[in-house]
């Protein structure tokens, strides 16, 4: 895929998070990201920015293991995630490192192995795991990473939407190749059981690593399995690409409000984010 000509040098984000209407606590995270090779700064929850102050990030993680260790196993997500990208823009200006996607592939291997020495040494820890779901927002580029069944969804400004990511569930390969359509996918009694995860014991680990090119226009959301639960897709569709909100509601908090409305059953958690 060639470079686009005149990348995009501004976007625009919304991030939004609720427990739901069923759990008490919020095993969800999102992040919002600008960084650099000497800074990272924590974004608002709704904002716009030149790519002159540098790299985006955008993450949205689901955490799981019970009691309070899904929201702890999110947030270590996070955490490592703000410590390694600074650190990899400096390499990157000195041209001294791989790709983003090796960047990424590191990043996610560095919060796996995390997540597993604390539950081997913490018995409140034990099991503990996360999804996790990132996009890294440089000039004309999205790089992206993606372990469990959270989603990116890309809305290109004169195409179709894709779903960018891979669902790493026996139900999501199913879906694939064609067994089961969504309606099933939904409600199949093992829709919940994930093949790879972050943490968790999972023993091995194959994230999804990938990029796209993008154009002023185009516009991406980044849910949890919440989300998609409250949602269709062709109602994802219709929403991403709506110019018009209701009245006072930032993209993102119309989709998690929309779900929790919907089913509410689990946390919600949605970034939205255009290139302009």
């Amino acid at each position: 895929m060639s470079e686009p000509d005149q990348p995009p040098n501004h976007l625009r984000w919304s991030g939004m998070t609720h427990p739901g209407r069923v759990r008490k606590n919020n095993e969800d995270t999102f992040l919002c990201l600008n960084f650099d090779a000497r800074e990272l700064r924590y974004l608002g929850k709704v904002g716009e920015a030149s790519f002159d102050t540098g790299d985006f990030v955008f993450a949205v993680s689901d955490g799981m293991g019970g009691a309070k260790s899904g929201e702890f196993a999110s947030k270590i997500a996070a955490e490592k995630i703000t410590k390694l990208l600074p650190r990899s823009f400096k390499q990157s200006a000195q041209q001294i490192t791989a790709g983003h996607g090796d960047v990424l592939q590191e990043l996610f291997h560095h919060i796996h192995e995390e997540l597993l020495k604390l539950g081997r040494y913490y018995d409140e820890c034990r099991g503990m795991g996360a999804t996790l779901s990132l996009g890294w927002f440089t000039p004309g580029w999205m790089h992206f990473a993606h372990i469990g069944d959270s989603r990116i969804y890309w809305l290109p400004k004169d195409g179709k939407m894709k779903q960018l990511t891979d669902d790493h569930s026996h139900v999501g390969w199913m879906q694939r190749q064609g067994q089961l359509n969504e309606r099933q996918a939904r409600t199949h009694p093992r829709r919940s059981v994930l093949m790879q995860v972050l943490g968790a014991g999972c023993q091995s680990l194959d994230p999804q690593i990938g990029s796209v090119g993008c154009e002023n226009g185009d516009r991406f959301l980044f849910c949890t399995d919440g989300v998609i639960d409250g949602i269709w897709d062709h109602r994802l569709t219709d929403m991403l690409a709506a110019n018009e909100l209701p009245e006072g509601k930032a993209h993102a908090q119309w989709f998690v409000e929309h779900a929790v409305a919907e089913s509410g059953k689990d946390n919600a958690s949605a970034v939205v984010v255009e290139l302009a």
